[in-house]
C-alpha cells in the first residue's frame, strides 16, 4: 500500500505546481498590512476540495470589516478514517505577508516562476507548501480508494501572519465540536533544509511598542528641545539588559536563549533639520516557557521608567502582543512517535524533536490540549526577498504525512 501512495504521490508534480501557481498569483495578505484578506485564494482551495470529493467540507467566516466581503475564511476539510472518533488534523494557513522590496526580487512576487526544482515567489513556501503537500496526501488516499485508520483533517486558516485572531483562535472558539479529545495535529510551518527539525516546543512571544515624547524643536536650537530620539536610542541600549535578566539556556531550543530584539522604528521627524519630540519604537522578545512574561513586563517597564527620568522623557509602555508559551508536546505523544519512522523512511534523515524561537499556530493547538508537532523540510525562505519552495518537498511531506497516518493504530 506504501508503494502505490508513494508511486501516487509522485505522479502529482505537474499537478502541485499549477495549485502552486494559481495560489503564488493571488496576494492573500492581511487588511492589517494593507491587503484584502483571504477571500480569493479560499475561493480556489474550496475548488479544488470539491473536485476531491472529501466527505467534508466546511467554510468557516469570520467578520473582519476590513476585509474583502467581510470576512476572513478559513475551510475545513475532513477524509473519513475506519474510525471517525479521531481526526489527524494538518493545519495550514492561506496568509501571506507583504512582497517587500519588490524591485529586489529576481522574479516577479506574485507570479509563480519554476527554476528547476524550484517555485519563486510570495507564499510558496510559507504557506502554500504547506497546503500543496496536505492535499497530495488526501488526494492519494482517496484516488486509490484507501480509507485513513481515523480522519484526515485539513484545516487551511486564516490570519496566522497576524495572531490568527481570525484564524485558529476564531475556530477553537467558536467551533469547539470539530474536534474530539483524542485528536492530533501535524502543522506544516517549519522546519529545515535537510528535513531533521521537529517542533514540539516554542517559547513564549511578547511585543513591545514604546512612544518616547520629548520636546520638538530646530536642529539649530537643540538647547530648546528634548530629542526623543536620542532617548529612544538609549531605551534600546538599556533594553539590552535583559539578555543577562533572563540569561537562561535549553538545548531544546534553536537558538538556546530567550531573545529580547528592538525590531521598528516609526518615522518620527519632518525634515533632517527637526529634533523630533516622539519616537516610536518596537521589540519584538522570544521567551523561554520556564520564565513568566509577566516577570519580563516588569522589568521592561523598570528599564523604561529609569531611562525616561535620565533623559528628562516621557515612555510610554504598550503590549501589543502576548503570547505564554503552553506545555511543550512530549516526545513520547503518538503524533511524535508516527511522524519520526516516517520522516527517516521517506528521507533517510534522524529527525530530531526541538523547540523554536518563532511563533506558529501549534500556540494554539497545544494550549487546547492537543499534541501537536510543527514539520515541514524547507530551505527557510519564509519571508525573505526572493521565498521559494523545492518541488520535491512537496511531495517529500505528502509521503511523511500518508506514512504517519497509515500506521495510526
Amino acid at each position: 500500500m506504501q508503494t502505490e501512495i508513494f508511486k501516487k504521490i509522485d505522479s502529482y508534480k505537474k499537478y502541485a505546481i499549477k495549485l502552486q501557481e494559481s495560489l503564488i498569483k493571488i496576494p492573500s495578505i492581511s487588511p492589517q498590512d494593507g491587503g484584502k484578506g483571504e477571500y480569493d485564494k479560499a475561493q480556489v482551495l474550496l475548488k479544488e476540495l470539491k473536485k476531491l470529493k472529501f466527505d467534508q467540507i466546511k467554510i468557516i467566516n469570520a467578520p473582519d470589516k476590513r476585509a474583502k466581503k467581510g470576512v476572513r475564511p478559513s475551510i475545513v476539510a475532513i477524509y473519513e478514517g475506519k474510525n471517525s472518533n479521531k481526526t489527524l488534523w494538518i493545519m495550514s494557513h492561506t496568509d501571506t505577508v507583504a512582497a517587500s522590496n519588490p524591485e529586489q526580487w529576481k522574479t516577479p512576487p506574485f507570479k509563480a516562476v519554476v527554476k528547476g526544482d524550484k517555485i519563486y515567489g510570495r507564499g510558496s513556501q510559507d504557506n502554500n507548501q504547506g497546503i500543496v503537500s496536505s492535499l497530495l496526501t488526501t488526494k492519494a488516499l482517496i484516488e486509490i480508494g484507501q480509507r485513513p485508520p481515523v480522519n484526515v483533517g485539513l484545516l487551511f486558516t486564516a490570519d496566522e501572519e497576524n495572531g490568527s485572531k481570525f484564524g485558529i483562535e476564531h475556530i477553537l472558539a467558536k467551533h469547539r465540536k470539530l474536534f474530539s479529545k483524542n485528536d492530533m495535529f501535524i502543522i506544516p510551518d517549519a522546519g529545515n533544509s535537510s528535513g531533521t527539525f521537529v517542533e514540539i516546543a516554542e517559547k513564549s512571544m511578547l511585543w513591545f511598542k514604546f512612544t518616547v515624547t520629548g520636546k520638538a524643536a530646530h536642529s539649530s536650537d537643540p538647547h530648546l528641545a528634548v530629542n526623543s530620539l536620542n532617548a529612544a536610542g538609549h531605551l534600546i541600549v538599556n533594553l539590552e539588559k535583559l539578555n543577562k535578566k533572563f540569561g537562561k539556556s535549553d538545548k531544546v531550543f534553536v537558538p538556546p536563549a530567550s531573545s529580547f530584539e528592538c525590531t521598528k522604528i516609526e518615522s518620527n521627524a519632518s525634515s533632517v533639520n527637526s529634533i523630533p519630540g516622539e519616537t516610536i519604537i518596537y521589540a519584538d522578545c522570544r521567551i523561554l516557557p520556564n520564565y513568566k512574561l509577566s516577570a519580563v513586563q516588569k522589568e521592561v517597564k523598570h528599564i523604561a521608567k529609569q531611562t525616561a527620568q535620565k533623559h528628562k522623557v516621557k515612555i510610554k509602555v504598550e503590549t501589543i502582543n502576548y503570547r505564554q508559551t503552553p506545555k511543550p508536546t512530549s516526545v513520547k505523544a503518538d503524533i511524535v512517535k508516527l511522524i519520526l519512522p516516517a520522516i527517516k523512511k521517506v528521507y533517510r534523515a534522524k529527525p530530531k524533536p526541538q523547540g523554536i524561537g518563532g511563533g506558529t499556530i501549534a500556540t494554539f493547538t497545544r494550549k487546547a490540549g492537543f499534541d501537536t508537532v510543527v514539520y515541514q523540510r524547507n530551505d527557510m525562505m519564509d519571508h525573505m526577498i526572493d521565498e521559494y519552495c523545492k518541488i520535491s518537498n512537496m511531495l517529500g511531506d505528502a509521503k511523511v504525512f500518508a506514512c504517519a497516518i497509515m500506521e495510526i493504530r
